[in-house]
């Protein structure tokens, strides 16, 4: 079979260690471990250098294969990412054939097709995309706990309120939690077409509020705000990254 790489390396992925495989030569190979702290791939990173290795390769184990592509991309050492589903697919793999090693040999003959792996900048603007969508959720969440605490207290906010983050809510919940709980003064808060809703919202707002529920929904929309704040913030970080890719 044609080899593809002559130097090329395989690299087993775990939480706090790398097992490495270099093949040298056609018929040479040698099997190093490493831990996974920086210093320990900068280590892999020379040795990797000093047998002017063609390529490394490893599978896209969780994310512990991120920070080793990571410094090796900045590095200047070519780097594929592996599919494990891919590797295993592949037959005649003996049992007593280290995942380095197999690894190796696969890229070597050119058996195993890389994953496509975004640039850094697309890479850490999924990241920042995917982790505000995650802060997005929670505040869902905590606003749906704030929902359940004002039916604790009998009071119906949500039941004429579609959102009660609007302008409207947030300044009713924020009278509530000061201690002012009559739902004249409460209703009167309103803004744009709820003004219209004043009846409907005095029947809704009449509850019993308690010093319980008031500290719940002060813990609550402190929360919400910290997370409406770490929102906007993304947003931000995330115009800035998308123009960075546009440029690249």
């Amino acid at each position: 079979m044609d080899v593809i790489y002559e130097r090329c390396c395989g690299i087993d992925v775990h939480k706090d260690m790398l097992m490495v495989c270099i093949f040298k030569s056609v018929r040479k190979k040698e099997i190093r471990k490493f831990g996974t702290m920086t210093d320990d791939i900068m280590e892999l990173v020379q040795w990797l250098k000093e047998t002017d290795c063609n390529v490394a390769a490893m599978e896209s184990t969780g994310v512990y294969w991120k920070p080793v592509y990571n410094i090796l991309e900045s590095e200047g050492i070519e780097v594929i990412v592996v599919n494990a589903q891919h590797i295993k697919a592949v037959p005649g793999r003996k049992t007593d054939v280290k995942d380095a090693e197999w690894i190796a040999d696969l890229v070597r003959h050119g058996l195993v097709k890389p994953s496509f792996i975004p640039s850094r900048e697309q890479r850490e603007l999924r990241e920042m995309v995917r982790y505000r969508n995650e802060i997005v959720n929670e505040r869902a969440r905590e606003l749906n706990r704030i929902q359940a605490v004002l039916e604790g207290a009998n009071i119906k906010l949500g039941s004429v309120i579609t959102d009660i983050s609007c302008k409207s809510g947030i300044a009713i919940l924020h009278a509530i939690i000061s201690g002012k709980t009559d739902e004249e003064y409460l209703s009167s808060l309103t803004y744009g077409k709820l003004k219209e809703k004043i009846p409907q919202l005095q029947k809704a707002l009449k509850g019993t509020v308690g010093e319980h529920q008031m500290q719940m929904l002060r813990l609550q929309l402190e929360h919400i705000d910290f997370l409406a704040h770490s929102i906007s913030e993304m947003d931000e970080d995330i115009k800035k990254k998308q123009s960075a890719v546009k440029n690249n």
